[in-house]
């Protein structure tokens, strides 16, 4: 098997790419990574240079890849490194550039190893392993990885790192009512208030596939998603065209939680559905109702998910305030190889202690909640 970059997705087949997924998960689709290069949300001028890895066969099939971007800082990625960076400054070192494998601007926990089986899969992480040195590059890391590609890392000696995100699980419920049913009486109030304050603004929230949008409510749509990051004082991640080529290149995925104030869109939650899962991306509003938020990025989704019988909402990343909603603690991981023997040490050093607290503070939060662990979220 020969290990070869490439530097654009849109080099490569779909098919073949999406072959070796083997998950519903959008994210690693082609079609996802291909509409985030299409559309230049992601490029070396923004400091994303596509360097995707093939595992090719003798006869040229592919039977691995990764997502792979050549990076010129820590933005976008939510695994933060930023105080690795300053340590590789003060010893006069260069951190950036870095190797990336990850799926920019998105912090779901999926496969990153793409592969036919796991011998293939063992190969294409001892190849990328090799790459920063190769390239002369700090470090290689491989963020929100599956079970299957973090065991994969760690066999070519990556340093694993702990993460605690929360995810919402259908127990089989009947309705929202069922759900509320399960948790303590605090917090079925809290949440009955919040849904009322939208009921008393005349607020309610649809949910739109592409082909449901007009050109008019595209732009309506992208500006809530933009006045997110412009009060914040930053540019969006995403540009408008990216929204335009998923929904082309994957329509079947793409979902709008659309609030209303009678009628009259004033805010929205870019959502996206794979396999048994719902996941919620982007939010943006024009007017800051009370409540707003918790209604178009939890509740709606909630509704969804039960209605159509979807197992797992992942509504992003952070917010222990989505426990008092109805949402679990669960593990995340992703893992590291730095070049550098001596912050190498240090770094592992780090990371070993910072998984034991927050493998400590996932169970404060899972003590915090009302369920029992959903089996393998731990």
């Amino acid at each position: 098997m020969q290990l070869r970059l490439v530097d654009s997705i849109l080099e490569v087949s779909d098919t073949d790419w999406n072959r070796l997924t083997g998950t519903g998960q959008p994210f690693v689709q082609h079609g996802f990574l291909a509409a985030l290069e299409a559309s230049d949300s992601v490029s070396a001028d923004d400091g994303w240079q596509p360097m995707h890895a093939l595992l090719e066969d003798d006869n040229g099939a592919l039977v691995g890849a990764a997502p792979l971007y050549r990076k010129s800082h820590s933005y976008g990625e939510f695994v933060f490194d930023f105080s690795w960076a300053n340590a590789y400054s003060q010893l006069g070192l260069n951190y950036y550039p870095k190797l990336l494998n990850a799926v920019p601007f998105t912090p779901v926990a999926g496969p990153r190893l793409l592969a036919r089986d796991q011998r293939a899969r063992r190969a294409l992480a001892s190849g990328i392993a090799q790459l920063p040195e190769r390239l002369g590059l700090s470090s290689l890391h491989s963020l929100f990885s599956d079970d299957d590609s973090t065991a994969a890392m760690l066999g070519a000696d990556a340093q694993p790192r702990r993460g605690c995100q929360y995810r919402w699980f259908n127990r089989n419920y009947a309705d929202f009512d069922a759900f509320l049913a399960q948790l303590d009486s605090k917090r079925r109030k809290e949440i009955r208030r919040e849904r009322k304050r939208m009921r008393e603004a005349n607020i309610d929230v649809v949910v739109r596939r592409p082909d449901e949008i007009s050109a008019d409510l595209w732009k309506t749509l992208y500006a809530f998603y933009g006045r997110t990051y412009a009060i914040r004082g930053q540019a969006p991640y995403l540009t408008r065209a990216f929204f335009a080529e998923l929904a082309e290149r994957m329509p079947d995925n793409v979902l709008f939680f659309i609030a209303q104030h009678q009628g009259t869109p004033v805010g929205m939650a870019f959502m996206m559905r794979g396999g048994d899962t719902l996941y919620g991306r982007h939010w943006g509003c024009a007017v800051d109702y009370h409540s707003l938020h918790f209604e178009t990025c939890y509740y709606a989704g909630i509704d969804y998910c039960i209605e159509h019988g979807l197992a797992c909402f992942d509504a992003g990343a952070q917010g222990e305030h989505k426990i008092r909603r109805g949402f679990e603690p669960v593990a995340t991981w992703s893992t590291h190889i730095i070049t550098d023997d001596r912050l190498s040490r240090a770094i592992d050093d780090f990371v070993t202690r910072e998984a034991s607290m927050m493998a400590d503070f996932q169970a404060e939060q899972r003590e915090r909640c009302n369920f029992d662990a959903v089996p393998g979220s731990a």
